[in-house]
């Protein structure tokens, strides 16, 4: 695999986490992502071109870019539910898509921004391969959040709240201000994640600020499962490798990868990730926790 790909798989990955950390653990299903992942994108390569600024800051400034966008967006779409919130989303990604096709001056416009540095004091970042080994620490920083976010007690507390928002209002959550800081966490991971990608790439394009981009992300995030986390990392291999597999043949891109995305969806309806976790059960293989639980039981035993 090339660095290049395996890089895209790894932020692709990232950005399908964070639209899951909405959809799979809040219940929030959006489709303006691609206002967070695009606005990353462009303020880490702005602050790369004007100030030379390390790529690990210019990242954390995309991050941190898209998590301040997502607190009026937010604000507004978290009071909405279903098809309504979706539609909110889409509506504040697009307004994004065109105020940056507009601001010429500072995005480019239609052609966007090229030559985007990726520097490091002491390193040598020009090749793509540096680069992945590089930015890889930072990437495995985003999934971490992730997961500690999913496993934290406000992790447990939105999957009440999508499991049964009422309830958990009577318990005296407010609710609202968990989906709130949801959104806003699930922005700035997908900030981080647009960052990277510019930086990686060497460019920043209205291609990223478009509603299409929400939609490969959620896309990516039902293949490898809704709820699962790290199935959005296997739903980022599956897409991209079978798009770099036809870079060939680009008018079938999106028809064979839209007949797989039928095949698996109807295959395997919880997703590829948690139907192999099922199988593996099926098949008597302990999870995780359980083989570690056990491992830990014979060290005492052997101990005593």
């Amino acid at each position: 695999m090339y660095p290049v790909l395996a890089l895209d798989i790894l932020v692709w990955g990232l950005f399908a986490m964070s639209v899951d950390l909405l959809l799979g653990y809040a219940g929030l299903l959006s489709f303006g992502h691609a206002a967070f992942w695009g606005l990353g994108a462009y303020a880490a390569a702005i602050v790369a071109k004007s100030a030379g600024v390390p790529f690990v800051i210019a990242a954390l400034v995309g991050a941190g870019a898209s998590a301040l966008l997502a607190v009026p967006f937010g604000y507004l779409a978290t009071r909405r539910r279903g098809i309504y919130f979706a539609m909110v989303t889409l509506a504040f990604a697009q307004l994004v898509f065109y105020v940056a096709n507009e601001w010429r001056d500072l995005t480019g416009g239609e052609n966007g921004l090229h030559g985007v540095p990726r520097t490091f004091p002491g390193l040598t970042l020009g090749r793509s391969g540096d680069f992945y080994y590089a930015a890889l620490p930072l990437i495995l920083l985003g999934y971490a959040i992730a997961y500690r976010i999913v496993h934290s007690p406000f992790g447990h507390v939105l999957v009440a709240i999508r499991d049964n928002e009422p309830r958990a209002q009577a318990l005296g959550y407010p609710t609202w201000r968990y989906k709130l800081l949801a959104f806003v966490l699930s922005g700035g991971l997908a900030g981080l994640a647009g960052g990277l990608f510019a930086l990686g790439n060497g460019f920043a394009s209205l291609d990223l600020l478009h509603w299409t981009t929400s939609g490969q992300a959620v896309l990516i995030t039902i293949l490898g499962g809704i709820g699962t986390l790290w199935g959005s990392l296997l739903g980022a291999v599956i897409v991209l490798e079978l798009r770099d597999a036809l870079t060939s043949a680009p008018e079938l891109s999106g028809v064979v990868t839209g007949a797989v995305f039928v095949v698996i969806v109807l295959a395997f309806r919880q997703g590829l990730w948690a139907t192999g976790r099922a199988v593996l059960r099926r098949l008597g293989a302990p999870p995780l926790s359980a083989r570690i639980e056990i491992s830990e039981g014979e060290v005492r035993h052997g101990r005593s």
